[in-house]
């Protein structure tokens, strides 16, 4: 509550009729009147609602299997109580997996307060799309349309063993063995919210328990996929993304012992499973990090991460044909080799930034822009974005770059929902396909994220947009990446923050 009411609103106002459609909603124990209200709906629309009361299990897999053995329909649709459909989603979504004899199909994701859907699977349109040979990988949250005797006939179920990220291995199962799987980027079906409060289970889980279930959804992977490119492509998302992110700048705020625990669990997750088509397709901060799980000490990784989180890109040694990023350890005696730290031809290191300064500016025109002042050890990075949008670049002397970007194009191309970018850079001239978010790896895109070690961040700025008002704030993610924030201004928003001030 509040997001449930809104989400059984999206439900009942569903063009494909009540009459075709039937809603499982399992209160797994909640405190906060929710099973009340989806009794209310119950009684308001007799026949259509299936509620069904239990003690709290922990996590999300247990109520959805309830709720897929209750389940009688040709197909299933998992809706988090958080989110919402838009009003044709599932009559389009059954249109679709009817035309094509899909097993699975994707509706358009979009994220609702800042929260970041990554949108290279959306790209068109597509009756046919392959798993290994797409940016499906990237987007295997349970989202999705699947037909029901493809989950009975493998026995596909959530592992009640993960308290979070159980909707992997199943999504991956039903792709797996699915005929079909089809897309469609015709329409926003499903609005994917970010709390205001962000007490979301996955968001309050702690790195032990991120470790662990890595670690089951990877040897998953390597049990259900034979070893080779197939294999691989499933798991360079999980390197990427799940396992990367256990060695951003907060593992600096843990203690020693879960330190020690993440540096040697991410290690043999590495020397198992890493393979070298995997890492050439990771950006060069992650695959230095993963190399000192494996061939370095903590002490190593640790000193890595200080150098990002709080100094900034470190030198470049060239020699001869070679290169090699000079961070903290780099041919310390007894130290890691050479080739934890090699970047020889890997294209994100030579775009590599640091942001150094932040500030609401007028142009030349007298039109609002945000200047991001930046320093760069490298005479390559020439091009940076904020994903779709481009920024304006000026170099003002060998190491230091000005980019500025405009507020009107900020606005015009941030949806309703809102949406949080991250600023990249990239050598050479702006490519929108090369961008971090877009329909490749970051490493082998060749854009690296702009981190801001050290930078004061801007006030949030309030302007018109049609109809709204948006709040533009550039800001530090928890790995010290610099974004940039387009949020509507709306009651909930203003609220959230003045209880955040109250508790303050």
């Amino acid at each position: 509550m509040p997001y449930l009411t809104e989400c059984l609103d999206s439900l009942v106002a569903q063009t494909i009729g009540l009459d075709r459609l039937q809603v499982v909603a399992v209160d797994d124990g909640s405190t906060d009147a929710s099973g009340a209200e989806l009794d209310r709906y119950a009684a308001r629309h007799p026949g259509a609602f299936t509620v069904i009361h239990q003690a709290n299990s922990g996590g999300p897999a247990r109520p959805f299997n309830r709720g897929l053995d209750a389940a009688t329909g040709r197909y299933v649709f998992f809706l988090g109580a958080d989110d919402h459909l838009g009003p044709d989603a599932l009559r389009r979504l059954v249109e679709a997996a009817d035309r094509w004899e899909s097993d699975v199909v994707l509706g358009r994701v979009v994220g609702v307060n800042s929260r970041h859907i990554y949108q290279d699977i959306f790209a068109s349109t597509r009756a046919d799309v392959d798993l290994f040979d797409s940016p499906l990988p990237r987007s295997l949250a349970n989202t999705k349309l699947f037909r029901r005797e493809l989950l009975e006939k493998h026995a596909i179920r959530y592992r009640e063993d993960l308290p979070i990220g159980s909707d992997l291995p199943f999504t991956l199962a039903a792709c797996y063995h699915a005929r079909r799987i089809s897309v469609l980027a015709d329409y926003d079906y499903y609005f994917a919210v970010r709390r205001h409060q962000a007490t979301n289970i996955t968001y309050l889980s702690r790195h032990a328990d991120r470790l662990r279930t890595v670690e089951k959804t990877t040897a998953y992977v390597a049990e259900l996929i034979p070893a080779g490119p197939r294999r691989d492509a499933v798991l360079a998302r999980r390197f990427d993304h799940e396992i990367a992110k256990l060695l951003e700048d907060d593992l600096l705020l843990l203690d020693r012992d879960t330190q020690e625990l993440i540096h040697a669990g991410v290690g043999q997750l590495v020397l198992t499973h890493l393979t070298e088509p995997i890492a050439a397709e990771l950006n060069a901060e992650t695959r230095i990090r993963l190399a000192l799980t494996r061939d370095g000490s903590l002490d190593d990784l640790l000193a890595v991460i200080r150098q990002d989180a709080e100094v900034g890109v470190p030198p470049t040694v060239v020699e001869g044909d070679r290169s090699y990023a000079a961070y903290p350890g780099f041919r310390s005696p007894g130290g890691p080799p050479d080739a934890c730290f090699e970047v020889t031809g890997v294209p994100d290191w030579s775009a590599k930034l640091d942001a150094t300064a932040l500030a609401w500016e007028n142009d030349e025109r007298g039109e609002r822009v945000l200047t991001v002042t930046a320093r760069s050890p490298h005479a390559g990075a020439a091009a940076v974005s904020a994903e779709e949008v481009p920024g304006d670049v000026t170099r003002i002397d060998g190491t230091t770059l000005r980019v500025r970007f405009r507020v009107a194009d900020l606005l015009a191309n941030t949806p309703a929902t809102g949406r949080r970018r991250a600023v990249s850079a990239q050598p050479g001239a702006f490519d929108p396909a090369k961008a971090v978010g877009a329909a490749t790896a970051t490493g082998a895109a060749g854009a690296a994220v702009v981190r801001a070690p050290a930078v004061r961040t801007a006030k949030p700025l309030a302007r018109r947009h049609g109809t709204g008002v948006y709040v533009i704030t550039p800001v530090r993610d928890a790995s010290g990446r610099l974004m940039i924030s387009v949020v509507p201004l709306t009651v909930k928003r203003v609220a959230a923050q003045l209880r955040r001030a109250l508790r303050r």
